[in-house]
């Protein structure tokens, strides 16, 4: 009885320890404005020194309409590189280290709950 009590607690402590919490858009949107330099949103938005990012989540990475992209991004969006929540977060963490060869000349946001609540603004945007 007692390792299983212990074996349910380890998986619950697992669990938790791997659910990431759901951001907030609203604190997002504020978080985006470090992003406003080079991407556009909204119902006018329109490609910059990077592309509009509307609809990004869910979206083939390289695939917004007459941006030119670097060819790392092009070719990884080829092999299937979609911006789902755990990609970005991973991109917006260290855009560099998780695509060598991209353009993107951020440094990342290093806080977790700020890509949290950035992936969290740019699924409302559609």
């Amino acid at each position: 009885m007692k390792k299983v009590l212990m074996l349910a607690a380890i998986a619950a402590l697992a669990f938790t320890g791997a659910a990431k919490a759901e951001g907030d858009p609203v604190k997002g949107e504020a978080v985006f404005k470090k992003c406003k330099a080079c991407h556009q949103v909204g119902p006018d938005a329109k490609n910059g020194v990077g592309p509009m990012q509307n609809g990004i989540v869910g979206r083939a990475a390289g695939s917004v309409p007459d941006f030119k992209y670097s060819t790392a991004l092009t070719e990884a969006g080829a092999k299937g590189l979609i911006w789902d929540e755990a990609n970005l977060d991973k991109y917006l963490a260290d855009p560099r280290g998780f695509l060598p060869g991209n353009k993107m000349a951020f440094v990342g946001l290093k806080k977790e709950d700020e890509r949290a609540n950035v992936i969290a603004y740019l699924k409302t945007l559609k």
